[in-house]
């Protein structure tokens, strides 16, 4: 990455951006429905603009666009082939058959991905619920799925991807992580069955003795397992460029067109979500470029001469709520390698692993506190939202889930982990 320092007032249309994306949908429902395309192009444009013309840094406008490229096709390609695999389960859930299925979403998310396990499984975890779903079901799908369950393997999440890349040992975030990973996901999963419970029992008799005999586990579509391995396996694929997309849309087109309409009559397919995510993902994309380049670039003097796990811990994960998490992680990293005084990974991993795991768990675990701290997020509140399930604002979310669950879950895992 070029080494820029943008003035810190470019940042000023990512956060026009950031508020729009929180408050219009609040206030301004049907203008937003109809201009957030315009809304994210033009503050999008100002930024692209500035960059071209006045810092003169047209490489790092493409290198950012070919990011984008690379996340769209991901999390495109995932949705498209998702949509073609039907799992129907059997009977409303428990609020421990619910847990089980979390626990299984969590594991899962190290697997495929947290974005390939939010698109195989959110459906599911809809239609499971769908007599009493509500908002709660859904954040804690983004909480546990979407983010704190991938923290296990590089294919997790990208930040841990960027992290191998780098020279971390593909299992040495799993072996050092597992503690933080049972905690998190422990205490995401009790607070979820307590809130589901409660909803559980305040629902009619007949909604809670609903077993629907008729109803069993049949899965359709499964064909399509084989093009989710090949979008899986792309994701490795770094020479020649542009390959690895090639793979997914190819593994996308071969998906839609080999799948049976029923199949995707019965997931509600359309591509609304995706358009939807891709056009304000371009805007967040563009507009977020000042804010981690400036970063980037003064990260190590933010950080002073001995900064705690404490600090790479909450630092790298406040700018993962609301940044990509990918790009914060590196910049970490990066200012790690200043304050140590070592270039080294391997230095660093025997004699500072607490860094490294306080960056790893940060970028992860904190990218569930917005819609747009992770890319899974936002797709799942749009497929939520396509299938009329009530989901909160994006303030809601942040007022009502983040901080009373995510957040002392968060500062239980700094004090038993992370503290000193």
């Amino acid at each position: 990455m070029e080494n820029i320092n943008p003035p810190l007032w470019l940042s000023l249309p990512f956060v026009a951006l950031l508020a729009t994306i929180a408050l219009a949908p609040l206030f301004f429902s049907d203008w937003w429905g109809k201009h957030y395309p315009k809304v994210a192009g033009g503050l999008a444009a100002i930024v692209v603009g500035y960059y071209i013309f006045g810092l003169q840094a047209g490489p790092r406008v493409l290198e950012t666009g070919e990011e984008y490229i690379s996340f769209i096709c991901l999390v495109g390609s995932l949705f498209v082939v998702s949509g073609g695999i039907h799992i129907n389960v059997k009977g409303e859930a428990t609020p421990f058959a619910n847990v089980l299925f979390l626990l299984v979403g969590a594991v899962v998310a190290n697997l495929l991905g947290t974005t390939g396990a939010s698109m195989l499984l959110i459906r599911p975890w809809l239609r499971m619920n769908k007599y009493r779903v509500t908002a709660h079901h859904v954040c804690f799908f983004i909480f546990i799925v979407s983010n704190v369950g991938g923290c296990l393997t590089p294919i997790g999440d990208p930040p841990l991807f960027l992290g191998f890349l780098q020279g971390v040992p593909f299992w040495w975030v799993a072996k050092q992580c597992l503690p933080m990973w049972v905690t998190g996901v422990g205490i995401l999963l009790l607070m979820f069955y307590i809130v589901d419970r409660i909803n559980f029992s305040r629902a009619p008799k007949e909604v809670r003795e609903k077993e629907t005999a008729h109803e069993k586990w049949t899965f359709t579509g499964m064909g399509n397992l084989f093009f989710l391995t090949v979008i899986i396996g792309a994701v490795f694929i770094s020479r020649p460029p542009f390959l690895r997309e090639a793979l997914m849309i190819v593994a996308a087109v071969g998906s839609y067109l080999t799948t049976k309409k029923s199949v995707h009559e019965s997931n509600q397919f359309s591509f609304n979500p995706i358009k939807e995510v891709a056009i304000l993902f371009i805007g967040i994309f563009a507009t977020m470029m000042p804010t981690l380049d400036w970063l980037a670039h003064n990260a190590s003097t933010l950080l002073g001469a001995n900064p705690a796990p404490g600090v790479f811990y909450f630092g790298s994960g406040a700018l993962s709520s609301v940044l990509d998490n990918a790009p914060t992680y590196l910049s970490f990293l990066s200012a790690l390698f200043g304050t140590s005084g070592t270039t080294d990974i391997h230095t660093l991993l025997a004699l500072h692993p607490h860094f490294i795991i306080a960056i790893s768990i940060g970028s992860v675990f904190f990218g569930a506190n917005t819609y747009i701290g992770n890319g899974p997020n936002f797709m799942v509140k749009a497929i939520a939202d396509h299938q009329k399930v009530h989901t909160p604002t994006f303030l809601d979310y942040v007022w009502k889930f983040t901080l009373p669950f995510m957040l002392p879950m968060l500062l239980i895992v700094w004090v038993v982990f992370l503290r000193g």
